[in-house]
């Protein structure tokens, strides 16, 4: 009795927080100027093709980007690892993730972490935190972190000479996550934490359904000229964030040096989503820490530490250049 009351109480903090943050309108609600319009279509195209040539689609303020890198002194980085974190909602500075990347360290993991955009110094000046404008911003902020990461690992790899790398994040990051280590070329330690497996479960399932602008994208001009009801503006939006779905990105070659953590009682983050990506990524690994999705993001860094550990021990070491 006691576990499940304390899931229980879990579950309900994710409430509360969201209801605080969502739904007392200190901040604007996501997706408050619409769909994006041509802008919207032209990456429903781009992303079906898997078109990565998005930096004239982006607002002029996320066209460059920052990282942070942490490196052991100790080793060339031929005997190292390297995990590009990749942000969660929200995260627009490097703290939270070098926080928890720094203690890895001493077990000769370099951390690097990407600042996203529309986040941080690459946030367009009419956004206000993280609640971006458009849906299309959505898709542009994903493709853009995908092909940042992967342009990363690449440098890791070719030209800094790592002997491991591996690609992580939480929440939103995590989708991130799971996107690059699919697309890469060679095996990652591939390692999505407090993630879904698309983004149709963050907006219209779980609890930033209550953070979204639905009546201003009813009032879209373009759903406006078709007379879409309130109904169908949400079936619209799970259509388009369907390709968001890692479930039908390419499955990776080496699915072993993956795993997912999930928390038990995560009210942004139903149970059955992490499981349809394990079930898609046969071979992978989920592993379930006790908390909701606040609660788990703020206390068990542990844990996600022991993942990121755990699956760079799953890969070889790359062969040193003769």
């Amino acid at each position: 009795m006691d576990t499940v009351n304390l899931g229980m109480l879990h579950y309900i903090l994710d409430h509360v927080y969201g209801a605080f943050v969502h739904r007392t309108k200190i901040t604007p609600p996501f997706f408050s100027r619409g769909w994006g319009g041509t802008k919207l279509e032209l990456l429903e195209r781009l992303i079906n093709q898997l078109f990565p040539e998005l930096l004239s689609a982006l607002p002029p303020e996320s066209h460059n980007a920052r990282v942070a890198f942490l490196v052991p002194k100790s080793l060339p980085p031929q005997k190292m690892a390297c995990v590009v974190h990749l942000a969660g909602t929200g995260d627009h500075t490097f703290e939270r993730r070098l926080r928890l990347g720094g203690p890895l360290l001493k077990q000769n993991i370099a951390t690097m972490v990407l600042e996203s955009p529309f986040y941080g110094q690459r946030r367009p000046m009419l956004q206000r935190g993280a609640k971006l404008l458009c849906v299309s911003d959505l898709l542009l902020l994903g493709r853009a972190t995908i092909e940042e990461a992967r342009s990363l690992l690449y440098w890791l790899d070719s030209e800094a000479g790592f002997g491991k790398m591996g690609v992580c994040g939480l929440s939103m990051g995590g989708v991130h996550a799971a996107m690059v280590g699919s697309l890469h070329p060679t095996p990652v330690a591939t390692l999505p934490f407090l993630s879904p497996h698309s983004a149709v479960v963050a907006f219209c399932e779980g609890i930033l359904k209550h953070a979204t602008a639905w009546e201003a994208l009813r009032e879209d001009p373009a759903a406006k000229e078709t007379a879409m009801t309130l109904k169908e503006v949400r079936e619209r939006m799970r259509n388009v964030l369907s390709l968001t779905d890692v479930t039908r990105f390419p499955i990776p070659k080496n699915p072993n040096p993956i795993i997912f953590v999930a928390a038990t009682d995560d009210a942004y983050i139903p149970k059955h989503s992490v499981l349809e990506l394990q079930k898609a990524w046969l071979g992978s690994e989920v592993r379930w820490v006790t908390g909701g999705h606040v609660s788990s993001f703020l206390l068990h860094n542990d844990e996600f530490r022991k993942a990121i550990v755990d699956g760079l021990n799953r890969l070889e070491w790359k062969e040193p250049p003769s």
